[in-house]
């Protein structure tokens, strides 16, 4: 779910940083500048891991700043295709069901791959699985708004959505940079999408008698193994 990416930027440093140590400046700089935005086809930046290595420090005609090339690594929320997954449901609409892990909201379950079959609630704004009896009756199992909810990653969908990346991005080696409070917040910079069509996934409640005789299965072989021991 997380990941490390090396990255490599031009840092500036204000002469009213210059008292900081050089390292500690950039990294606060670094963080500044990255934290909790999306670096296109990159991922959510959550925090700077290490500095690789820092170039010499430059200051430009005109600018009393100092510019320092500097290649370090972030850590950087991007889910591998297949991973699954634990969030809780935020909201239900007849897009499909969104998913909220705390710190990245925009997650999304299409219909299609829904557990089958599944209906849309318009009074309740739920997504409700049919659930089939042996009987042939169905069981109403509803996706309600705070329920935990285990889901497989099947895609992601990245959107240049802020200008702050462009021409400086390019010069400084970065790629495009977006976060939802700059920009054109039209768009999502980064969304991902999960299906729970699957046994196994969907809402935790749903499964949690199959888990619990599991689990008192387990107990059973060990004190049977203690007993023959």
């Amino acid at each position: 779910m997380f990941v490390l990416s090396e990255l490599k930027d031009t840092v500036r440093i204000a002469p009213e940083l210059f008292n900081l140590k050089l390292p500690e400046a950039i990294k606060d700089e670094i963080n500044r500048k990255l934290a909790n935005k999306v670096l296109y086809n990159v991922g959510l930046c959550i925090a700077l891991q290490n500095i690789v290595s820092l170039g010499d420090s430059i200051i430009l005609p005109g600018d009393g700043a100092s510019h320092t090339e500097v290649i370090f690594r972030y850590i950087v929320f991007r889910p591998i295709i297949g991973e699954v997954i634990t969030g809780k449901i935020r909201s239900c609409s007849r897009e499909g069901v969104h998913i909220t892990l705390g710190f990245f909201d925009d997650i999304l379950i299409p219909p299609a791959v829904l557990q089958h079959p599944s209906r849309f609630e318009e009074t309740e704004q739920a997504w409700v699985w049919e659930y089939p009896l042996e009987d042939g009756g169905k069981h109403d199992l509803f996706m309600d708004i705070g329920e935990n909810i285990k889901f497989r990653v099947t895609g992601e969908n990245f959107e240049e959505a802020s200008p702050v990346g462009g021409q400086t991005a390019e010069k400084n080696n970065l790629p495009s940079m977006s976060s939802s409070s700059t920009g054109d917040v039209s768009k999502t910079p980064y969304k991902i999408f999960g299906a729970i069509n699957e046994s196994g996934l969907g809402l935790l409640s749903w499964w949690a008698h199959d888990n619990a005789n599991a689990e008192d299965d387990e107990g059973d072989e060990e004190s049977q193994d203690n007993e023959n021991t």
